[in-house]
């Protein structure tokens, strides 16, 4: 208990749902027309429901048979540079750090532009937001450019023409997020 071990075990997995719910153990078994005992037996996993039960209360927790036993589906939490898609083209180097992102409500990339180099100009609907981690650029939205150095960040709404330019005389690199993806 409390090791993480039993966490993908069907009575932690019922409790988890059941504790989302805001339900207690005697508000699941009346609902379920279920015994208080042996929903906490099936919580201790020390029984196993017959699969008409199972799908009863899980119905009643929001949830069916497919999302309840899906692994395959479980989000990932954390990436590494093994997980990252990298694209090169015209003095620019993107770095997509969430691969998953364009399903999600924003799109995190790492930028490096090289010397001179430049971003497109598209408008779309959203904002974004940017960090720069090395470099200076310039950050031109509309008829406004302002600069950005190591360490300051920029925001804008993305409905007007807008691109970023390094003014550096060497690379410089800034993560730079979308929402909803474009990028």
């Amino acid at each position: 208990m409390g090791d993480g071990n039993n966490e993908y075990t069907i009575g932690a997995k019922i409790r988890d749902l059941r504790l989302k719910n805001g339900l207690t153990q005697e508000e699941l078994a009346d609902r379920a027309e279920l015994s208080k005992g042996f929903i906490s037996q099936l919580e201790n996993d020390l029984t196993s429901p017959s699969i008409a039960t199972l799908t009863d209360i899980l119905t009643l927790l929001g949830t069916t048979l497919s999302e309840f036993f899906s692994v395959g589906e479980r989000e990932q939490l954390v990436f590494t540079e093994s997980d990252y898609f990298e694209k090169v083209s015209d003095g620019m180097t993107i770095n997509w750090i969430v691969p998953t992102a364009q399903k999600n409500s924003m799109e995190p990339i790492i930028v490096e532009l090289d010397a001179g180099a430049r971003t497109d100009d598209a408008p779309h609907d959203g904002e974004e937001f940017g960090y720069v981690l090395s470099g200076e650029i310039e950050v031109s939205v509309g008829n406004r450019s302002a600069r950005a150095k190591t360490g300051e960040s920029f925001y804008y709404p993305s409905d007007r023409p807008h691109y970023i330019r390094n003014i550096a005389k060497t690379k410089s690199r800034f993560l730079w997020v979308s929402c909803p993806p474009s990028f």
